[in-house]
């Protein structure tokens, strides 16, 4: 064990967060209600936790650069999930299992045992035989300084699965047992591991919980199993699934035998910046849901992590999520009502009719909410659509096709830096109106739609002044019953 060089390591890093927070934070793109890491490169959500009365948020993190290298754990608490104090770095690579220049600390999850804060995470390391994973176990007894467990690793891969495809675990406690899921690869098809402890500390393998035939990708990171309702939901992000960034399934579980029957498949999100969500459960009961606002190279549809580096930082959370589940046993994704405490100077309109090829203008700016609801039986347009973020030729298009049933989102010209078109089906099948519900930032929208089942995160990097935003009718005439919209207060530095 080294535990003196954690403590070391931890220490070197808040130097560096220190000697670059100020600087960092003047950045002109800068979030101003999403969460971000002070200085550096963020990406995987982990122990997301109510713990001792505070939201605890940890994230993979490199303090020292805006890329992607060495991974350590950066820390926040809140009391509401939108202001955030920082607290110091809860780990460091520090042992043979978990030390490496291109390894350290990644992704975990996080549980309360024995009144102690418990994490399980993925130590990586290369010590000749190519990088190796396996799960290992650190406590604190404050919920902010943390000791690595000196029985690491607890898990490790089983023959058949590469040493270096086996990672993410994610705990949660039924009855008296304790339970994890890790993602794996085995014969190049994805696979969500289940093991089970009385401890935390001694781990057995019960079963593998699902698995890919090929139609999910080859590896499945940041699984994440949990209840909803009288369901079950298995949600990961698969490598290999093309365009899919982040799946969920929604069937039955068998405990006695360790097995998950799905019946119901769906996308969380289907923009280009959403990946690895982690869930937990909040103190009343509400199931939430926090993903990384980026996207990794081997993506199809992937430019690169945006232009942020050049001020000393990458990456930011999307906003937090409830995850409902509806009748028909989908999902929806609801940004969290919390969020609702940040409006300010409402603006507010009802009954707006658009005739053919008309627009109308809607609030302007790029921090902004804004609600929609248009009645689909009053409406003839062919298709709706938003032109947001405007300004000195840029725009990011927002297109909801009703005629065939489909909704993009384009950001080719939005900024001059990023790309893509992404898209999804909109099942609007007997349904009388269509909600749309915008979340704007500094370089992020985040669209809901067609109650929160078609929902749109994509990073846009356009930050110029007075951008406008407008609502177009296409092929006939568009009956809005209401729009809503409010300035969002600023959070974040």
């Amino acid at each position: 064990m080294s535990k003196e060089l954690m403590i070391e390591r931890i220490e070197k890093a808040q130097k560096e967060i220190e000697a670059k927070r100020e600087t960092v934070q003047q950045g002109k793109f800068r979030q101003d209600y999403h969460f971000m890491a002070e200085t550096g490169w963020i990406n995987d959500p982990n122990g997301l936790i109510y713990f001792k009365g505070k939201y605890h948020f940890f994230y993979q993190y490199n303090p020292y650069s805006g890329f992607w290298d060495c991974m350590h754990w950066g820390h926040a608490v809140s009391e509401d999930m939108i202001h955030w104090e920082y607290l110091p770095l809860a780990l460091a690579p520090s042992e043979v299992y978990d030390d490496h220049l291109k390894g350290g600390c990644f992704s975990g999850s996080a549980i309360e045992h024995d009144g102690k804060l418990f994490l399980i995470y993925t130590g990586t390391c290369n010590n000749g035989n190519g990088f190796e994973q396996a799960q290992c176990i650190a406590y604190s007894e404050d919920g902010i300084h943390f000791e690595k467990y000196e029985g690491n690793p607890v898990i490790t891969a089983p023959e058949g699965v590469p040493t270096d495809l086996f990672r993410d675990p994610k705990v949660w406690k039924h009855d008296d047992t304790y339970y994890v899921v890790c993602g794996a690869s085995k014969n190049g098809f994805a696979q969500a591991r289940l093991y089970k402890s009385t401890d935390m500390f001694h781990w057995e393998f019960v079963n593998v919980l699902a698995e890919s035939r090929g139609e999910w990708g080859y590896m499945w990171e940041c699984p994440d199993f949990y209840p909803v309702g009288d369901k079950y939901v298995l949600m990961f992000s698969p490598m290999g699934g093309k365009e899919r960034t982040s799946v969920y399934l929604v069937g039955d579980f068998d405990y006695d035998t360790g097995k998950f029957f799905y019946t119901i498949s769906g996308e969380i999100d289907w923009g280009f910046d959403y990946y690895a969500p982690q869930s937990f459960l909040a103190p009343d009961g509400r199931r939430i849901l926090v993903g990384w606002a980026n996207a990794w190279d081997w993506m199809p549809f992937w430019k690169d992590w945006g232009p942020t580096y050049q001020e000393g930082w990458c990456g930011f959370f999307n906003i937090p999520r409830e995850a409902v589940l509806a009748e028909d046993n989908t999902l929806k994704f609801i940004p969290v009502k919390e969020l609702q405490d940040l409006r300010k100077n409402k603006q507010e309109e009802a009954d707006i009719l658009i005739k053919e090829d008309e627009k109308k203008e809607l609030r302007s700016g790029c921090v902004y909410e804004t609600e929609m609801r248009i009645n689909l039986k009053k409406s003839t347009a062919d298709k709706i659509r938003l032109n947001l973020r405007m300004s000195q030729g840029k725009k990011t298009e927002i297109l909801f096709d009703l005629k065939r049933a489909e909704a993009y989102f384009d950001r080719n010209n939005s900024d001059g830096w990023s790309k893509g078109v992404a898209r999804c089906p909109l099942n609007l099948m007997g349904k009388e109106h269509l909600d749309i519900h915008i979340y704007s930032d500094k370089i992020s929208l985040e669209i809901f739609s067609n109650d929160y089942q078609n929902n749109f995160s994509c990073n846009i990097y356009n930050v110029d002044d007075d951008q406008k935003n407008e609502v177009k009718a296409i092929g006939g005439d568009l009956m809005i019953e209401s729009i809503r919209s409010w300035e969002l207060e600023k959070t974040m530095k």
